[in-house]
C-alpha cells in the first residue's frame, strides 16, 4: 500500500501542494504528541489524518501520517518500534481512507455550507474512533495469541472486554470530538482562503 501511495503522491501532488504536505505532516506530528492517559492503562490523542485526507487526498495522508508515526517511534520512543506496523495500519491507512469515504458520503458535491462541514466533522470523528476500535481489538487479542508457559499474557494483559471500551469508548467521548472539530475548522479555513488546494473539492 505504501508503494502504491508513493507513486500516487508523486503523480498527483503539485509543486504548490508540497509545502502543504510538509505543514500537514508537522501538524499531525504536533497533535499526536499530546498523549493523555485514559482509564484502562493506555493513552489517547488526535491524529489529524482526516484533515490531511480531505486537503491532499487519502493516499497522501497515508504517507504523511505513516512518516510521522515512524519518526515518533524511532526518535521519541512513542508507540514503539515493534508497533509501527499496527500503528501505521490503524492511523495511516484505515483512518485517512475511512475519513475520506465518510466525508464524500456526507458532503457529496457540496462546496460550502452545513453539509460540507458536517461531513468534515464526521470524517474526523468516525475515522479516529474506528482506528481506536481496531487498536483495542489488537490489544485485546494479545492474551489469546501471546502467552507464556505459565499461561500469563506476554504483552498486553487486558482482554477484549477491557481493551475495546478503554480505547473506543474514550475516543468516542473525547478524542474523536476533538479530531472532528479540528478537521471541520481547518477545512473551513482552507475552503475560505484557498479552495483550489483542497483535494476533496476537486474530486467532487
Amino acid at each position: 500500500m505504501w508503494g502504491i501511495g508513493l507513486k500516487k503522491v508523486r503523480n498527483a501532488l503539485s509543486a504548490k501542494q508540497v509545502p502543504y504536505l510538509a505543514m500537514a505532516a508537522a501538524f499531525s506530528f504536533l497533535i499526536m504528541m499530546f498523549n493523555l492517559p485514559i482509564p484502562g492503562g493506555t493513552t489517547g490523542h488526535a491524529v489529524g489524518g482526516a484533515f490531511i485526507a480531505i486537503l491532499l487526498g487519502p493516499w497522501t495522508a497515508m504517507i504523511a501520517v505513516s512518516v510521522v508515526l515512524i519518526i515518533q517511534a524511532v526518535v521519541f520512543g512513542d508507540g514503539g518500534i515493534t508497533a509501527i506496523g499496527a500503528n501505521c495500519i490503524n492511523m495511516g491507512v484505515v483512518l485517512p481512507f475511512v475519513s475520506y469515504g465518510v466525508y464524500r458520503l456526507v458532503a457529496g458535491k457540496a462546496t460550502s455550507g452545513a453539509r460540507l462541514y458536517a461531513g468534515a466533522f464526521l470524517a474526523g470523528y468516525i475515522g479516529l474512533v474506528l482506528a481506536a476500535l481496531l487498536t483495542g481489538i489488537e490489544f485485546g487479542i494479545q492474551p489469546l495469541i501471546a502467552v507464556g508457559p505459565d499461561g500469563h499474557p506476554l504483552y498486553a494483559p487486558y482482554p477484549l472486554s477491557v481493551a475495546i471500551p478503554a480505547m473506543a469508548g474514550e475516543h468516542a467521548l473525547l478524542f474523536g470530538v476533538v479530531e472532528g472539530a479540528v478537521t471541520a475548522a481547518l477545512v473551513r479555513l482552507f475552503i475560505k482562503n484557498d479552495p483550489d488546494s483542497v483535494y476533496a473539492l476537486k474530486e467532487a
